[in-house]
């Protein structure tokens, strides 16, 4: 039997640098010394890619923390506009009174003072705030303001560290595909302005649980991560269409039960003991206005008029609903299976584009995704050029509308811009994930032979159900089997049409 350090380096040997694959990858690396060489030892040590990603991670979170240091010391409690001036304004400070944290109020139990009767966040981010609050020291009113927020960074970090671990283990051969999250700059500035890492930690820990094949513990993750947001329900439907033409049925019939169970222990004591308070979440997000960051809010600025709720309501249900049949007819007639990844990020985004509303730490939703989907530096850098240019757009125009002065901030159109600057890079990152799916031979992650290293029980698993012909082997062929141009069939070499 091997030892563990000969194992070690054997997984190690394993492990795909991004330098000797990626140009982007291999010149960043000039910074530490250059790429990989030819005879790098890649043998056991403590700093392991997912401890060092870890590590990057934090790093990261620290320097978006830094970032909110004006904000900190001074601007949440001086006015609105220096928040926004010096683009650090957090939801979480403003929150702790604003929806009675700081008076010992009961989330979804106890009414709100003013406008707001209830708390308006699903129910396990609601049990995140109201911990956080348990946890944060008394004194003045600002010092509680800003323990507050300190305590939930620390809490969040964790929820960071958490993400990148998992995204670094899903594909095991490409654990340095997870600093595109650790490095992410929209990662790190949208970090701490709200509480969105909970649902993605969560979701990634999710993910990591069905790569390995655990269905009823991704079901469970993804039942607690929709308890926390609503975007991770999403990835049960292009799970659902995979596991179809794999003929997958069961696992995901198990992932399903799981989920709905997980949500169900969360939501059911609040939804019984509290039914008002339970149902705000859902009651706000139907009556929201057209709100940041959406088209829907262009129209509405270049029209001039106010969009009809109810109506956005229905299109963007409708465009939804439409990119989902494209997404799902896609992976059904792709030439070969897409990954789970791939078709995660697209449904996502779909929901993205077409929201009525997108707020800037919406991003850390796809940061995660788009590391599995797309690990290309290139296209993921200029995501994220267009995410920071929204990042700094939003802020310059509250603080246009803010402060009074025309000649500060950001005008209405300058604004404008913004979000479409933000939609087209959303849009490109789509687009060249539809590619890959198009033309896998195309795909970084299958280059080195891998079918679907976050697919779990999919992963190189036969094809049952196409519509049309694949033009490829559907994955990674099974020992003993062989492969035909849309389907497996037993026993044979093991071997494709046209593999050398």
């Amino acid at each position: 039997m091997p030892s563990t350090e000969e194992t070690t380096a054997h997984q190690d040997a394993s492990v795909v640098p991004p330098t000797r694959r990626d140009e982007i990858a291999a010149a960043g690396s000039e910074l530490i010394g250059g790429p990989v060489g030819r005879w790098a030892w890649f043998g056991s040590n403590w700093l392991t890619p997912v401890r060092v990603v870890a590590l990057v991670a934090i790093g990261m979170f620290a320097l978006g923390m830094a970032q909110k240091m004006p904000c900190y010391d001074w601007a949440w409690f001086r006015g609105a506009s220096s928040q926004y001036t010096h683009a650090c304004y957090s939801d979480i400070p403003h929150l702790f009174e604003g929806r009675g944290f700081a008076a010992n109020l009961v989330p979804y139990f106890d009414r709100l003072p003013g406008d707001m009767d209830y708390l308006e966040y699903p129910v396990l981010t609601g049990v995140f705030m109201e911990v956080a609050s348990w946890i944060t020291p008394g004194g003045s009113m600002q010092y509680r303001d800003q323990m507050y927020w300190m305590v939930n960074a620390g809490m969040l970090m964790i929820c960071a560290a958490v993400i990148a671990v998992c995204t670094a283990r899903i594909h095991r051969r490409r654990p340095w595909d997870a600093l595109l999250v650790a490095l992410a700059p929209a990662f790190a500035l949208t970090a701490t302005i709200n509480w969105d890492l909970l649902a993605v930690a969560l979701t990634a820990a999710g993910m990591l649980m069905w790569s390995r094949g655990r269905a009823l513990a991704f079901g469970v993750l993804i039942g607690l991560a929709t308890a926390a947001k609503l975007y991770p329900v999403l990835l049960l439907g292009p799970l659902l269409v995979l596991c179809w033409r794999a003929g997958k049925l069961r696992a995901y019939g198990v992932a399903l039960l799981g989920a709905a169970g997980a949500w169900l222990v969360v939501n059911l004591p609040v939804m019984a003991l509290a039914p008002e308070g339970w149902k705000k979440f859902y009651t706000f997000s139907q009556e929201r206005q057209v709100d940041f960051g959406s088209f829907w809010l262009i129209i509405s600025q270049r029209t001039g008029r106010s969009l009809d709720v109810g109506s956005v309501n229905t299109y963007a249900t409708l465009l939804m609903i439409l990119a989902c049949l494209g997404i799902g007819a896609l992976a059904l007639m792709a030439p070969r299976r897409p990954r789970f990844a791939q078709l995660a990020l697209l449904v996502v985004a779909a929901f993205i584009l077409t929201n009525k509303v997108y707020s800037p730490q919406y991003v850390l939703w796809l940061v995660p995704l788009a590391a599995l989907a797309r690990p290309r530096w290139r296209d993921f850098l200029i995501w994220q050029a267009a995410e920071v240019m929204y990042f700094l757009g939003i802020w310059m125009y509250l603080a246009y509308t803010t402060s009074g002065d025309a000649h500060k901030g950001l005008p209405t159109e300058g604004y404008q811009l913004a979000i479409a600057v933000h939609l087209l890079g959303t849009l490109y990152l789509c687009a060249m994930v539809v590619r890959d799916i198009l033309m896998p031979e195309r795909d970084g992650v299958r280059t080195d032979g891998s079918d679907d290293p976050s697919g779990g029980v999919l992963d190189g698993a036969p094809d049952v159900f196409v519509v049309g012909q694949a033009r490829v082997r559907p994955g990674r062929p099974a020992e003993g089997a062989q492969v035909d141009w849309g389907v497996w069939s037993p026993p044979g070499d093991g071997r494709a049409p046209g593999d050398a």
